[in-house]
Parts: C-alpha cells; structure tokens; sequence
C-alpha cells in the first residue's frame, strides 16, 4: 500500500512544478520531521559544489530508495528523526563548514535542496550573508 505524500513532499512538488511558495516551502520544511540517515553515530552527508549536504527524507519510502543504493546491504539503515527547523538552526551552524539540507535526494523528480543562504540557515553560517563574509575574513 503506497502511502499519502507528506505536507513538505506536496510542497516540494508545488515548488517544481513553479507553482509554489518559495516561503512556505522552507516554513514547511522548518516544521517538518525528516528522516536522517547515520552511520557511525553521525548524521548522513555528503558534499557536493563546495557544500556539506545533511540528507534527510520526508518518509520511510523516500529514505528506503535511498538505502537501496547506500545502505550496509540487507540490514537495515539507521536514522535518527529531525526537525527541519533542528536541522538548519543547530546542526548546520555546528559543522563549520558550508552546509545545507539535501531532502529525498533518491526521489525522482522529488528532491529539494535548501542552501546555505539567509533566509534557510542562520546569518552566521550562511554564505551570502554580511556576518559570514566577515567571520571568513578573520580567519574563521
């Protein structure tokens, strides 16, 4: 039995299809629980143009497609249950590096990606933001 698309799944696909509010994607995505793989302990992520992408899943199908290509075999993958809004606020600013959030990357014509940018992550660590320009000029 296929089950119903999530809040943020039916937003994401609004947003594809152009017909979507940037705005309440990302509002939607702050108050959705994604699915984070881990391994080892750790959040899932991998990088990509200069940027560490957290991935996460807006359910247990879209993260299923995801282990069949990455996860250890037949056992089954480990994940620990985030807020969106956790994801960006608090685990982003702790890596020390760019990073944004990758969701249901192993979904066809379903994945977003949130950027490092005002508006998704905090000031600090995003990169187009005045802060984060002068932080990486004093040797942060």
């Amino acid at each position: 039995m296929e089950q119903p698309r999530t809040a943020l799944a039916d937003r994401i696909a609004e947003q594809r299809a152009g017909v979507g509010d940037p705005r309440a994607l990302v509002g939607e995505m702050r108050r959705s629980v994604l699915l984070v793989p881990t391994a080892d302990g750790c959040l899932w992520s991998a990088r990509s143009g200069g940027v560490r992408w957290i991935c996460g899943f807006t359910d247990e199908a879209a993260l299923g497609r995801f282990a069949l290509h990455h996860g250890p075999g037949d056992l089954p993958m480990d994940y620990a249950a985030l807020l969106g809004a956790r994801i960006v606020d608090e685990v982003v600013p702790s890596l020390d590096e760019p990073a944004g959030l990758a969701v249901d990357i192993a979904t066809e014509d379903g994945s977003m990606f949130f950027p490092p940018v005002v508006g998704i992550v905090p000031d600090g660590v995003a990169v187009d933001s005045r802060e984060a320009e002068e932080g990486r000029g004093h040797g942060r």
